[in-house]
């Protein structure tokens, strides 16, 4: 069971955890033991989380959202296993609180009167200097 906060809990069925060979530099154990880590959340199916939540989470997960309506982890930053298993866990959990908070919502304002005025005055200033340009009369 992974405790988000008071509210959330995810429970063990939800996530699955996959085990494959880690790419890059290794050692002598980098062809045998499989330390990476994929882990896999049933976000859309997931009772403990409310529709809002998983609406924040899909935007944010971006590509590692799946058609199904999962959430796909990959981690393979250490050469443990278990530290690469808790790491996935970590941000997972991060993803889910971040997913958590509601949006600031933009309340317009309008531009100040003095600022039209500098805007307005800052345009008919460049409309004579354009108007200055042209054809030029020879004076006959």
């Amino acid at each position: 069971m992974l405790r988000i906060n008071d509210q959330i809990t995810i429970e063990d069925w939800e996530l699955v955890e996959s085990f494959t060979r880690a790419q890059g530099p290794g050692g002598q154990n980098v062809n045998k033991v499989s330390t990476a880590v994929e882990l896999r959340f049933e976000a859309e199916r997931s009772p403990n989380l409310p529709p809002a939540v998983k609406a924040r989470l899909k935007r944010q997960a971006g590509r590692k959202w799946t058609l199904e309506g999962a959430l796909l982890l990959q981690v393979q930053d250490t050469r443990s296993q278990a530290r690469n298993r808790e790491i996935a866990r970590e941000r997972l959990a991060e993803m889910i609180r971040k997913a958590c908070e509601r949006p600031k919502r933009r309340i317009a304002t309008k531009p100040t009167k003095g600022s039209q005025r500098r805007r307005l005055k800052a345009k008919t200033i460049r409309g004579e200097v354009k108007a200055m340009r042209g054809k030029v009369d020879d004076g006959e």
